[in-house]
């Protein structure tokens, strides 16, 4: 029996590979020149971005998403994105298309800003707080901090109009000012902030995690000092701002299914595309093993549902027994894949497996709440929406 074909609704580009004009302490990515040796300067060519964007938009549905990231996508320079907006009205056929756009913001100018305001382009700020926390581990290349400009940055953005998220890596340092982080953000003007918790293997001691890396109790500590924060921010029983993780979390207590991979039953959803055309299961692990084919001889519909994606997305299904008899698991189903493998002695448990426990055994009952409140707005709203179909035919029942 075969599974259901997935359809392509969205892929994650990288445009300029691994390259970036910051050296984070704790990024992943910039490792990944080593796939591409045969140059230092890695940038995605018109032909493969044309070829791209052909695809994209005739295998899809009535909307896609595309999200760009790098590395560091600004490197392309703008003419490059104007480049990929016009291919996206050529190929379009009348397709909503939604871009995404994740960026250090050291490059962002006005026209940029113009740019993605006018194109509706969603920004991913990479901003992990105040001075002293950004400052922590996100330098530039020869080792400078960087918060003074991705501020000016973030104000500029929200200036022009621009839709934009704070992306906040949450560190060993970072982790002990949840209150300084989220009220910082709101202070900025942020509505929407979303909170990754970093966890990288030790490049010098592979048994273990990096040093960089926030532990179990601690993140779950922070979890829930931001829902509170959260919570209390509430007017009318409405949320005045938006927590990525709380509202994913959120669908799995209405009975939706979440729109982060993360919380899903199995990943592969979506396939990442490195700026050479190659194609790989995930953007965690974009590597030989995971690698699909090249868009420049494959269909991107056909390696999204190949043999090889689907044993990817598989892997995710396979949680050790604490997990499947864990009170919480219809709502993380253990977790993203390689919070499994970046600290070896999680033994297969997502590293941050604690700190769900921890958010959830804190914020269930009010969880439970919201959605029954949620319900309840629901059922009202389509009472309302069939009152008036009742009224209409009622002399005829």
């Amino acid at each position: 029996m075969h599974s259901r074909r997935k359809p392509l609704d969205s892929i994650l580009v990288k445009p300029s590979g691994p390259d970036c004009n910051m050296g984070c302490d704790y990024c992943f990515y910039l490792e990944k020149e080593k796939l591409y040796p045969e140059s230092r300067i890695h940038r995605m060519s018109e032909s493969v971005l044309e070829e791209m964007i052909r695809q994209v938009m005739l295998q899809s549905g009535e909307s896609v998403s595309i999200g760009w990231q790098g590395g560091e996508p600004t490197l392309l320079g703008l003419d490059f994105f104007k480049k990929a907006v016009q291919f996206e009205k050529i190929y379009g056929q009348g397709k909503t298309v939604g871009n995404g756009f994740q960026t250090n913001g050291i490059l962002i100018n006005k026209e940029w800003a113009k740019f993605f305001n006018e194109y509706s382009f969603l920004i991913g700020l990479s901003l992990d707080g105040p001075e002293h926390i950004h400052n922590k581990y996100r330098w530039s290349k020869d080792k400078k901090g960087t918060w003074q400009k991705v501020e000016n940055t973030a104000k500029l953005l929200l200036d022009e109009g621009v839709a934009v998220n704070s992306l906040t890596c949450i560190t060993d340092y970072s982790v002990r000012f949840p209150e300084e982080i989220y009220n910082y953000h709101k202070s900025l003007g942020f509505e929407f902030m979303q909170f990754i918790p970093i966890v990288e293997t030790d490049k010098m001691d592979s048994s273990q995690a990096a040093p960089f890396s926030v532990t179990p109790d601690k993140f779950g500590e922070f979890l829930c000092k931001i829902w509170d924060l959260w919570i209390a921010d509430f007017k009318n029983g409405i949320p005045t701002t938006s927590v990525r993780h709380f509202d994913s979390v959120f669908h799995t207590y209405v009975g939706l299914q979440a729109p982060e991979c993360t919380l899903h039953k199995e990943c592969g959803v979506y396939v990442v595309i490195e700026h050479n055309g190659d194609v790989y299961s995930c953007d965690f692990f974009v590597e030989p093993k995971w690698k699909l084919g090249n868009i420049m001889k494959d269909k991107i519909i056909n390696l999204l549902n190949s043999k090889k994606q689907d044993q990817f997305g598989k892997i995710k299904a396979h949680v050790p027994p604490p997990c499947r008899r864990c009170n919480w698991f219809r709502h993380c189903f253990g977790g993203c894949t390689k919070d499994r493998v970046r600290d070896p002695r999680d033994k297969g448990l997502s590293h941050f497996c604690q700190s769900y426990q921890m958010f959830f055994t804190h914020a269930d009952t009010e969880l439970r709440r919201l959605a029954e409140d949620w319900k309840k707005k629901q059922l009202e709203e389509y009472k309302k929406e069939t009152k008036g179909i009742y009224d209409a035919t009622k002399d005829f029942i």
